[in-house]
């Protein structure tokens, strides 16, 4: 049965731009106060839960759908549309109990069968989910995603309308996985009769809090409270606005155009503070910033000496402060401190002055037969924003300063730079990172064991794979932790990746937004915001 309240369409690229044209020539009073509006960088590269692999798509996400588990405003894992959850003695077999009031948007029932047959689709070869290999404890996941066994062999299974059983094979952070976008239920009556066009307004049925109306690309999102949805949020209608230039986005905020931004411009962070007061707000984050090199072509094929001189020759130290410099901290590694139960590695490189390191870096670059009189040409490519275009900036001037590379910046739309970057046929350099998904060292580490879409530099080591299966397989969580250690040391040694920083999450809230609480994962459902009247 469909719902009376039919959403707007998906509008056509032309008709967004004079939109929005249109937009910034109203007046900012006109903005309907009921409206929360986030800056939400790029535009998002999907909305099929299965195939989200960014913030900005996740961001959306967990307002249209959630899992069996969600997360509370403090990040605290949460019932979603599972009462409650339960693992047996074997430590390998979990039940999730759902709700008898669980809806999707239409105002259709959920029932456990939906939710299996979801989650097959999510793992089915042609689905090609980029966050697979974080379920592969759950059984014949990995066979399945590869299509070596048919779905209906994938470890879960209903055993009534409300009772869903998922086996594992090693232990497993289960519940927080199933609040992950990937594991969100999805409509797939809408998906068969839709195909790829389900995700769009009016084809889109979801089960969260909202429910899509509006998607004007390169423009915004708008959201509105799903009628069918259990608790009706504060918050009627929310307002996604793609912003992937930091200082317009301040702009916006500062002239009363966005509540919430989806970051903050580099600069002093006393500087911020004193402009803006309460409403920065910075706290710690499980992410972090570096740049990649791709392995499978040249320059960097088999030239380990030359990633280490690049490397080597980055002062971090003065990009914290001068370029970023909103409490992100120097990186030597790729798992960000933090991490639960995890002690990673530090290379012995990190305890070097940057003179030392400079010093190392010449010798490293003329091993690998480069000099002033044949310098290094290399081209540096990331996505669109201005962050990013101030730390590339930085980054090729060290370079050139230390060891005369000669260094092109291109910068691309994100699609464009996301589907270069997962290709691995025209990148040198790029921006690469990671945002935790899980308080989890092996969501950091997992896409270099594997040629999958998440190893954008193509790196491959047999040793280190093995250690990743190793930790997988554990006995104990020291054990693992131990392992996942030892691999990363591995990735470091070999100068795969070149770490920068570590990330803090940085946003402007405006005074009239309550409810937001600062964690680890930076995930801020707008079902737990509210908004101040202004008459209040």
């Amino acid at each position: 049965m469909s719902d009376p309240a039919k959403p707007k369409r998906f509008f056509p690229l032309s008709l967004c731009l004079f939109a929005a044209v249109l937009m910034l020539s109203m007046p900012l009073w006109a903005r309907d106060p009921a409206t929360l509006v986030r800056g939400n960088g790029p535009e998002p590269s999907t909305l099929d839960p299965a195939r989200c692999q960014e913030v900005a798509c996740g961001n959306i996400l967990r307002d249209l759908f959630e899992g069996l588990v969600t997360e509370a405003a403090d990040g605290r894992l949460v019932p979603g549309l599972a009462e409650s959850w339960s693992l047996a003695d074997d430590g390998r077999t979990w039940t999730f109990v759902l709700r008898e009031d669980g809806r999707w948007s239409n105002g259709e029932s959920i029932d456990a069968m939906q939710v299996r047959d979801s989650l097959r689709r999510a793992f089915a070869p042609e689905t090609a989910a980029p966050l697979a290999a974080l379920y592969d404890g759950i059984r014949n996941a990995t066979a399945v995603q590869r299509g070596e066994l048919p779905v209906e062999q994938l470890g879960v299974e209903a055993t009534d309308t409300h009772t869903l059983v998922i086996h594992t094979t090693r232990s497993l952070p289960l519940p927080s996985l199933m609040a992950l976008p990937l594991a969100f239920p999805v409509h797939l009556p809408s998906v068969e009769e839709h195909g790829s066009a389900f995700t769009r307004p009016g084809n889109l049925v979801s089960n969260g809090a909202y429910r899509l109306m509006e998607w004007m690309p390169q423009s915004s999102l708008t959201l509105e409270g799903s009628p069918h949805f259990r608790d009706a949020p504060a918050i009627g209608a929310v307002r996604f606005e793609v912003t992937e230039d930091a200082a317009s986005e301040l702009q916006r905020f500062a002239a009363g155009g966005l509540d919430v931004t989806e970051v903050v411009p580099p600069g002093s962070q006393d500087y911020w503070r004193a402009r803006f007061g309460e409403q920065l707000r910075i706290a710690p984050y499980l992410g972090v910033f570096y740049l990649g090199f791709n392995l499978e072509r040249e320059p960097f094929r088999d030239k380990h000496a030359l990633r280490e001189a690049l490397s080597l020759a980055v002062d971090r130290d003065i990009l914290v402060r001068h370029v970023s410099g909103l409490g992100e901290t120097p990186a030597y590694s790729l798992v960000p401190p933090g991490v639960a139960g995890y002690d990673g590695p530090t290379p012995a490189w990190a305890s070097m002055t940057q003179g030392e390191r400079e010093s190392l870096a010449r010798q490293r670059y003329a091993e690998a037969g480069y000099s002033a009189d044949k310098p290094l040409h290399v081209e540096l490519r990331y996505n669109t924003s201005t962050p990013h275009r101030r730390l590339a900036l930085a980054v090729a001037a060290m370079w050139r300063q230390v060891l005369g590379v000669r260094t092109e910046l291109r910068n691309e739309e994100w699609k464009v730079f996301v589907g270069n970057r997962k290709q691995r046929v025209i990148t040198q350099v790029f921006r690469g990172g990671w945002i935790a998904d899980a308080d989890d060292p092996l969501n950091f580490l997992a896409a270099f064991a594997d040629d999958g879409a998440l190893n954008w530099s193509g790196y491959h080591d047999a040793n280190f794979s093995q250690l990743i299966e190793d930790a997988r397989n554990a006995d104990s969580l020291p054990i693992r932790s131990a392992k996942l250690a030892e691999a990363e040391a591995r990735l470091l040694g070999d100068h795969a990746i070149l770490p920068l920083y570590f990330y803090t999450s940085k946003h402007l809230v405006a005074p009239r937004v309550n409810g937001w609480r600062d964690n680890l994962l930076d995930h801020h459902l707008s079902r737990w915001l509210s908004l101040e009247r202004a008459d209040e």
